[in-house]
């Protein structure tokens, strides 16, 4: 049951989490989140997710962010995104902006300080 006074009691899990504790002889206390609920939880999950990949050492790391996209992917759907609209707006914003596998790093404009107007970028 929700938390009392507006406190969030507990944490999203994944789908076959209760499935899995009770295969270990316990009993999992759930209930099902309301959608305001649920999407305040995933943003919650992604921030707890990037937090695990960014403190995982290197071998661990795949399988962290593997977290990282599920939880993504929930966003998605959650905002009513299939995953092909997903990767259509990446791949646009990619096309206009560019990746990010050319490591370049932005120190500013010539003779502006890093914070002046850059014309929206980045």
């Amino acid at each position: 049951m929700p938390g009392q006074g507006g406190a969030l009691r507990g944490k999203l899990v994944r789908d076959r989490i209760p499935e899995i504790i009770r295969s270990g002889g316990a009993q999992p206390e759930t209930y099902t989140a309301c959608p305001e609920e649920y999407r305040q939880r995933l943003r919650a999950k992604l921030q707890e997710e990037v937090a695990e990949f960014l403190a995982a050492e290197e071998p661990k790391m795949p399988e962290e962010l593997a977290d990282v996209l599920e939880v993504v992917r929930a966003l998605a759907s959650d905002l009513g995104l299939p995953p092909e609209r997903l990767e259509a707006i990446r791949a646009q914003k990619a096309a206009e902006r560019g990746g990010f596998g050319g490591r370049i790093v932005w120190t500013g404009n010539a003779n502006q300080q890093m914070d002046a107007p850059t014309g929206g970028v980045p």
